[in-house]
């Protein structure tokens, strides 16, 4: 056989091609997806493509089926081959007539011709219904067909075609997922509803397009972040629906032009603060801590604010979205990830998105600083006459300064009334002893690290020191009192009353820890709490005190100074609080506590010299942090860490060296 040979050595009938396996449809949709609310995005895109005024989603209470309807104007048999079946169909580069934008003229949100293949990622049968021009037909698609289809390595796959009398629209199209995979349904129809709402910015009367959830529609206020905002920042001269903002007290307009290079770059929408961060938590629509971008009506990126690095505080505050259409630009190229909840970060269009932002949120940040001194200090001020009365007490030239810290601290994410008059109190201190160091002005000015805020508060020892330095001495002067004492008896009577009551003692940071008489009670008694517990749960006469302080339980045992202990006996017992503060705790809606458990000792156990280790990891066993200490070391130790203290805060404080040279 001849055959010839062209210049290239390869024969003339020869060619190459590239084919695509129907396997890869897993890769495009079937896994691509993680949840609802991602996946019936693009069946309501679909929708606002085909000119639908109503998108109906319903989902069956059992959980077996969700139908999305919609009014727009269905495909015929050739459109669902040419187009819906088609997968990476690109509408808008491939239908000069109408591809950009639809007969009514909204903009395409579809692009990449994937979407549909989402389906498949919740449910493993679809069924597909449309009519158009008054003939309706439909069809019938399984994740097994499709498999099928590749195991017997078919070069595509053939959905089965619906009986006519199955066919139930005769306009629009209507979508059937069934067989759904439960683990993926979420959380209701509630959740949904919040969720949907966040993915579209073209949702309702305005813009002539519903979306209804068993038959009720979704609207703005189910976005559920306006009704947190406190204060509001908007872009452009575009007004925001505010309907739904209850709690809006200032609100001010931003630049919505980007400084881009090639191009007329603008956006829309806005920007808020919650008064807390908790109110941005949902349990229904998830973390409203985030800035969602919108593009040609949807969602085109999830969060941008965790791409801002931003660790101010206040950002801990933020929600809000906007609209950036020139990231979707049918004549720029595609920057959007295949599940179109992301964008490719190195895109100049994203770049400078991000520039704009960090240069807006600069002026958001300078604006709630003050917004906040204004609204958070008079609350702080109703809320504890004591702390108007210090602040009313100050010079003028310190007063402003003042306030800027106690907005600070009202910003700070503590959710209790108790530990915020508690950080108020730390404040104040705070604020006094650097007045006396002529540095307030650093403290509530120029404290922007919220960790380095918190570090100077809690130091409340070294507050102390400035301002009440007779305290630390009547310390030391105990400190004395007990090394003075050489019978172990009345060590022991001696710490037993002051101990529980002192607990600097064991540890300097716990001067400001509180009791609950309720809570001991429950400890040593058989209290409501405790009815349900097993006779070796229940404590009986013991040597005890429970205190909090700072978010952690202290239960603190002494033992009698000639007692000999065993580590099994202590660790035993030791279990025996930990579980019991817990089931008290819980009952409370403290799941997670966390308890530390500090034995003092007079007589050393055996493990202390011949097994350290065992004794540190039995001691761990019953809970991070607990210990054992004995009388003399306690002393000792509590006297080391005072000197010390003393000696440094004399070295530091500007009043001890004023008083020095009176």
């Amino acid at each position: 056989m001849n055959t010839e040979i062209g210049a290239t050595g390869m024969a003339d009938n020869d060619h190459y091609k590239m084919t695509v396996d129907l396997n890869v449809l897993d890769h495009l949709g079937i896994n691509l997806y993680s949840n609802i609310a991602a996946v019936l995005t693009e069946a309501v895109a679909n929708a606002w493509d085909a000119d639908a005024e109503n998108v109906e989603i319903g989902i069956d209470p059992d959980g077996k089926f969700i139908e999305i309807k919609d009014d727009g104007i269905g495909m015929s048999i050739e459109d669902m081959n040419t187009k819906y079946l088609r997968v990476g169909y690109r509408r808008r580069d491939e239908d000069q007539e109408t591809g950009r934008t639809t007969a009514k003229g909204r903009p395409v949100m579809g692009r990449k011709g994937l979407g549909k293949l989402s389906l498949f990622s919740i449910a493993n049968t679809i069924e597909v219904h449309s009519a158009k021009n008054g003939e309706s037909h439909g069809l019938r698609m399984t994740i097994d067909g499709i498999h099928k289809s590749v195991q017997d390595k078919e070069p595509f796959y053939s959905p089965e075609k619906l009986p006519r009398e199955e066919i139930q629209v005769t306009n629009g199209t209507a979508i059937l997922l069934k067989d759904i995979k439960r683990q993926r349904l979420g959380r209701g129809a509630t959740a949904l509803r919040k969720r949907l709402a966040r993915r579209f910015s073209v949702v309702g009367e305005a813009h002539g397009f519903k979306i209804l959830i068993d038959g009720h529609p979704i609207s703005t206020a189910d976005r559920g972040d306006l009704p947190m905002v406190q204060f509001l920042w908007s872009f452009g001269d575009e007004e925001p629906d505010l309907s739904s903002a209850g709690q809006l007290l200032e609100r001010e307009a931003l630049s919505d032009r980007l400084d881009a290079w090639d191009g007329d770059w603008s956006v829309t929408g806005w920007i808020g603060t919650a008064r807390l961060p908790k109110q941005l938590d949902s349990d229904d629509a998830g973390n409203l801590n985030s800035i969602v971008v919108f593009a040609r009506g949807r969602l085109f990126h999830e969060n941008i604010l965790d791409k801002l690095n931003d660790g101010r505080l206040y950002t801990k505050y933020l929600t809000g979205q906007i609209e950036a259409d020139f990231l979707d630009a049918d004549d720029e190229p595609d920057i959007a990830t295949s599940d179109r909840q992301r964008v490719q970060e190195d895109d100049p269009r994203y770049v400078q998105l991000i520039a704009f932002l960090r240069k807006q949120l600069t002026q958001v940040e300078k604006r709630w600083t003050e917004w906040r001194r204004l609204h958070e200090v008079e609350k702080a001020k109703e809320t504890s006459p004591a702390l108007a009365e210090w602040l009313d007490s100050l010079p003028e030239g310190f007063r402003k300064s003042a306030e800027t810290l106690i907005a600070k601290l009202s910003a700070l994410p503590v959710d209790q009334d108790e530990d915020r008059k508690l950080m108020y109190r730390h404040g104040i201190l705070a604020f006094e002893r650097m007045k006396l160091r002529g540095s307030a002005e650093e403290l509530a000015a120029h404290v922007h690290d919220i960790d380095k805020l918190l570090a100077i508060l809690a130091d409340r020892d070294s507050l102390e020191a400035s301002l009440y330095r007779d305290i630390v001495k009547s310390r030391l002067d105990a400190i004395k009192d007990f090394q003075g004492i050489a019978d172990d008896n009345a060590k022991e009577s001696v710490l037993q009353k002051y101990l529980f009551d002192h607990l600097w003692l064991l540890d300097p940071a716990w001067e400001r820890a509180t009791a609950s008489e309720v809570m001991e009670t429950r400890l040593t008694t058989d209290g409501v709490l405790t009815q349900d517990m097993t006779e070796k749960e229940k404590l009986g006469r013991v040597d005890i005190a429970y205190r909090t302080m700072a978010g952690k339980h202290i239960i603190v045992e002494l033992k009698r100074v000639k007692r000999k202990m065993k580590l099994l006996e202590l660790q035993e017992q030791g279990q025996t609080y930990v579980d019991k503060l817990k089931k008290i705790l819980l009952a409370q809606g403290d799941a997670t506590p966390n308890i530390e458990v500090v034995f003092v000792l007079g007589e050393p156990i055996d493990e202390e010299g011949s097994n350290p280790e065992r004794l540190k990891s039995s001691m761990a066993a019953i809970s991070p942090g607990s210990r054992i200490v004995h009388y003399d070391s306690l002393i000792r130790g509590a006297q080391e860490a005072y000197s010390e203290f003393l000696k440094k805060s004399k070295q530091l404080d500007k009043l001890e060296r004023i008083v020095d040279r009176i």
